[in-house]
């Protein structure tokens, strides 16, 4: 059974930046270590879209979020990617947690969220504390419009407080990432084909 992902980069620059993006490795990896078990991931760097402010599907002229909810809801797995900024998830990922707060609202012939079926897992990089605190806040989130949270269904790295060296400065992957990544892809995997074969009931029969 193959299986597709969509990868949400929440990093707070644009492709056109300078700097490469430590998320986007990390997000990488992770797609790596899904593809052999069947799974084909799309990308998206959020900070290139407009992303308007709400809790709605479709904000009006110019949002972009009606294009992406629409790539969220055609994937078997939701990977939401996010660096650590003052402890917290970023803005950008914080904004497409509010527009996905639609979701509780949006029901399936069944009368089931229009997320239901889908599975989620987090990527999160940094160079200060907080990478538990992120994926608590991720999970929460996502699990209330919907997602599915397999098991250990995290993979970060954060380095020295105040430091200079990012994930995407590393010439090695460290084991405990690389035994990481590889875990949250097989949980994902067989969590996305599980609900695939036998889904949610809904409420009507």
């Amino acid at each position: 059974m193959t299986l597709t992902a969509l990868a949400l980069n929440c990093t707070l620059k644009t492709k056109r930046a300078e700097d490469p993006s430590s998320t986007d490795r990390m997000l990488k990896l992770l797609a790596a270590a899904m593809e052999p078990l069947g799974v084909t991931t799309e990308f998206l760097q959020l900070a290139d879209h407009d992303i308007k402010p709400g809790v709605t599907s479709d904000e009006g002229d110019g949002d972009a979020w009606p294009a992406i909810r629409r790539k969220i809801l055609d994937a078997d797995i939701l990977v939401m990617g996010t660096p650590i900024w003052m402890g917290q998830p970023s803005s950008i990922c914080k904004r497409a947690l509010e527009r996905m707060d639609a979701f509780l609202e949006e029901k399936d012939d069944e009368g089931r969220m229009v997320s239901y079926g889908r599975v989620a897992a987090v990527a999160v990089v940094g160079n200060e504390d907080g990478a538990h605190h992120v994926s608590a806040e991720l999970f929460q989130a996502l699990n209330d419009v919907g997602f599915t949270i397999p098991a250990n269904a995290v993979t970060y790295w954060v380095g020295e407080a105040m430091g200079s060296v990012n994930f995407v400065d590393l010439e090695e992957i460290p084991d405990v990432v690389q035994t990481a990544l590889d875990l949250v892809a097989r949980n994902t995997a067989h969590a996305a084909r599980v609900l695939k074969m036998q889904p949610y009931p809904g409420d009507k029969g």
